[in-house]
């Protein structure tokens, strides 16, 4: 009887060595002087008191989310240096809305087996959108998983940890009737609804993740169906943070909510007080074609998509009605008043 190993299970340990050697330098390209280097550890090493910052009462903010069957289509086109900004995005958006400042990131990738250039595109992403919201990197972890996946198949997940000045915690409490919805647009899609989207377009339409793009998306002229459902979700960290510095946690800005899935109605709720409710101004929102042409193309009712998707709208803050023109010229992405708060 020959002698049965790791790899005949599936698990290659040298491709998995291999794999490793590629990712510190991706890590190390995020940290601040904020981390403590533990190069070989078992844990990463975070100051919450840093050169950079300075907390009197310290209050540890903590997100984890997924990127959902978006991964779908980004292994039928064998793209995955998007998903990565994704996995990110989806969980410091959240941190944000209270207030807080994401410190570092973490994540978790699942595989059926080790491939070093999947993973290292994985990576990539998850550094950008590391980069893009200030956060280091920290350590993460790549499970195979052999027996759980099928081979192209593969899974993420992120932690987010973040921190916040206790008496600047953005927690709803203080929206009031007649403070002021501003909405900042999103990038697309972003990561919510994809068993939908891939029900729409390969299901009920036929289509092909490598198409072109409809005439009727003029600002993707060129590109593919892959392309303009790939695009990464957008990243509201540096918007956020500038906004909190102008104008203050709980004073000028009241509430902020992350429009996933859900859509605007059940993400904004959740942060009103009992007593309050919202008033959306549907002439205010112009929904972009992307949207429009998948409701078209799976003949979706109103109702579902509202509670499905974003509709172009991936941020909501509430805000003093005096601070509201100020707010909107501050904001970095196209945004407008959508709405406001009522007694309900």
């Amino acid at each position: 009887m020959s002698n049965v190993s790791y790899k005949d299970s599936g698990v290659d340990l040298e491709v998995y060595a291999e794999s490793m050697l590629r990712l510190p330098r991706l890590l190390n390209s995020t940290f601040s002087n904020r981390v403590i280097r533990l190069d070989g550890g078992f844990a990463g090493l975070f100051r919450l008191n840093g050169d950079s910052a300075r907390y009197v009462d310290p209050v540890l903010v903590s997100c984890t989310d997924g990127v959902g069957t978006k991964l779908k289509i980004a292994s039928m086109v064998n793209r995955h240096d998007t998903v990565g900004i994704d996995l990110v995005a989806m969980c410091v958006n959240d941190a944000i809305c209270c207030g807080a400042e994401p410190l570092f990131f973490l994540d978790y990738i699942a595989m059926p087996k080790d491939d070093p250039d999947l993973l290292e595109a994985v990576v990539k992403g998850i550094v950008v959108g590391c980069g893009e919201s200030g956060c280091a990197l920290l350590g993460g972890e790549t499970a195979i998983l052999s027996s759980v996946y099928q081979q192209g198949e593969y899974d993420l997940a992120g932690f987010c940890v973040g921190v916040a000045e206790r008496e600047n915690i953005i927690d709803g409490k203080s929206i009031q009737a007649g403070d002021v919805l501003i909405g900042i647009e999103s990038s697309g899609l972003h990561s919510n609804g994809f068993s939908l989207v891939r029900k729409i377009i390969f299901d009920v339409a036929g289509l092909n993740p490598l198409d072109k793009a409809p005439a009727e998306l003029a600002q993707f002229d060129g590109q593919t169906i892959s392309d303009l459902i790939l695009t990464p979700t957008r990243i509201y960290v540096k918007t956020v943070r500038k906004l909190l510095e102008q104008f203050g946690a709980n004073k000028g800005i009241s509430g902020i909510a992350h429009i996933t899935g859900g859509g605007l109605v059940e993400n904004v709720s959740r942060i009103l007080p009992a007593g309050l409710t919202l008033q959306l101004d549907k002439d205010s929102r112009t929904i972009p074609p992307i949207f429009s042409w998948l409701q078209e193309l799976g003949n979706v009712d109103d109702f579902e998509m509202e509670r499905v998707f974003n509709l172009g709208i991936g941020l909501v803050l509430a805000v003093r009605p005096e601070l509201a023109e100020q707010v909107i010229n501050t904001v970095d992405f196209k945004s407008r008043q959508i709405g406001k708060i009522i007694a309900s």
